[in-house]
């Protein structure tokens, strides 16, 4: 049914692929669901992924078509967006201006507000995850770790979730009650890595995370003492929030967003709908647009996988050239040994 063009994404999940409609011509995305290491049959989670998805429709949610059998793999077909976010931003060439930053903001709080009101946690939010098309259309894509909840009553979960850098501290400190807060988290740190062009709190693991996350978002110790600090109660000496250290990426009314996005007690951050109603979306300008402009003339698609695979690319040619002059070199050296001889 479908011919395969070539590899755009591998992860833990199996692989995936830009393919085409034999028949139809139309081009979508194979999502391979890996089987190897299944003893006991499917998947659960992408069980779990496939059931959440054939209930969703919404314009920045991904589309998955069907499912597929083909000689003992098991595929999810999707509809197919040239890019995905990381691999965009990882291009120099690609400027965005602040109404497309706008637009791309508004486009992930808005397919984040619609899984949120279906009682749906995506729990991976991370630039790979985010698609895009020529079009200037974001798509949250990749479920593999989404599930339903409770909203009136606290679900014990597990804090195993969420790719490290964009975990909140409310799972980096171990809690398994927890709600819509843990996405709101990981949309702040995209939000300000539109900003920026790469992820902001980048620890190297879980208690690293915890200290990046204090010494990059807050201070230590307020007022020196034991009291419980106003902005957390539930938790001692917890930081103040400070947001100067990012002023010179982003405008005072996109600060406001990251304040209410990225707020230490999870109680007290906004949702993905509040946020849409915060004057940086509705009422300031640049008005949003949809970055159709800037996306149709890049050269290539992009996603993650291909930026990593040009990366490590580009290290094998630099090494190639800096030993090259060395062996010039030695063969020079070696002619005016040999001519001395």
């Amino acid at each position: 049914m479908y011919e395969r063009i070539s590899q755009v994404g591998e992860g833990t999940y199996g692989q995936v692929f830009k393919a085409r409609g034999e028949k139809t011509g139309v081009v979508v995305a194979l999502k391979k669901i890996r089987m190897e290491s299944e003893k006991d049959g499917f998947p659960v989670t992408a069980m779990r992924e496939i059931k959440l998805l054939q209930g969703l429709r919404h314009p920045n949610v991904v589309r998955l078509h069907e499912m597929m059998l083909s000689k003992n793999s098991i595929y999810m077909v999707f509809e197919y967006l040239e890019h995905d976010l990381n691999g965009i931003l990882s291009q120099p060439t690609v400027l965005f201006e602040p109404c497309h930053l706008k637009s791309l903001a508004s486009q992930l709080l808005s397919g984040l507000a619609y899984l949120h009101h279906r009682s749906i946690l995506h729990r991976d939010l991370k630039g790979s995850n985010l698609l895009l098309n020529n079009a200037g259309v974001l798509k949250l894509a990749d479920f593999g770790l989404a599930r339903s909840y409770m909203k009136r009553k606290r679900g014990d979960y597990t804090n195993r979730v969420v790719t490290l850098w964009y975990r909140p501290p409310e799972l980096l400190l171990g809690a398994t009650q927890y709600g819509a807060a843990v996405d709101v988290w990981g949309a702040g740190c995209i939000f300000l890595e539109l900003f920026t062009r790469k992820p902001v709190l980048q620890g190297q693991d879980e208690i690293d995370q915890v200290k990046v996350l204090f010494e990059m978002l807050g201070r230590y110790g307020q007022g020196g003492g034991d009291g419980v600090d106003e902005e957390w109660p539930e938790m001692r000496n917890l930081p103040w929030y400070d947001l100067s250290l990012f002023s010179k990426y982003a405008p005072s009314d996109a600060l406001d967003v990251v304040d209410r996005l990225l707020h230490f007690d999870p109680a007290k951050r906004a949702s993905a709908a509040e946020v849409l109603e915060l004057p940086y979306f509705a009422a300031n300008e640049p008005k949003a647009e949809r970055p159709a402009r800037v996306l149709s003339a890049v050269e290539g698609e992009w996603h993650e996988y291909e930026s990593r695979r040009a990366r490590r690319q580009k290290i094998i040619q630099q090494r190639e050239e800096q030993h090259q002059p060395q062996e010039d070199s030695m063969t020079l050296t070696d002619d005016k040994r040999e001519a001395s001889a």
